[in-house]
């Protein structure tokens, strides 16, 4: 069974930075993608951004131009870099192992990111 472990999670004010790791104990297939959602008020989980196996990246909509995620291949790692933070990005933050550019069934345990003015 794959796990996956995401650090980096915190406290972090608006207009700041922080960064999001995940690390993988393996792929399943080489083109499984690692990515990153979050919790929305509504109980679902939104894409925030992935990376595929082959590099290509998709963010969500409202992180677009703020976030960055980069993968590390050799660590199964994936990495979320957060510039520009706002208030509306707090909320628990999930490491997704997909395929394709699909959602997966392999979660990890969530982060949590607070951001406060």
């Amino acid at each position: 069974q794959v796990q996956l472990v995401e650090s980096g999670g915190g406290l972090v004010q608006a207009g700041g930075s922080l960064r999001l790791s995940c690390v993988a104990s393996r792929r399943m297939f080489s083109s499984n993608n690692l990515g990153w959602y979050r919790q929305t008020p509504r109980n679902q989980r939104e894409l925030v951004a992935l990376i595929t196996a082959d590099g290509r990246t998709k963010y969500g909509d409202s992180v677009k131009g703020r976030f960055a995620v980069s993968g590390d291949d050799a660590k199964n790692a994936v990495h979320l870099q957060m510039n520009s933070v706002k208030l509306e990005d707090s909320g628990t933050y999930y490491c997704n192992m997909g395929l394709g550019v699909s959602i997966g069934r392999t979660w990890g345990q969530g982060t949590q990111v607070t951001v406060v003015s």
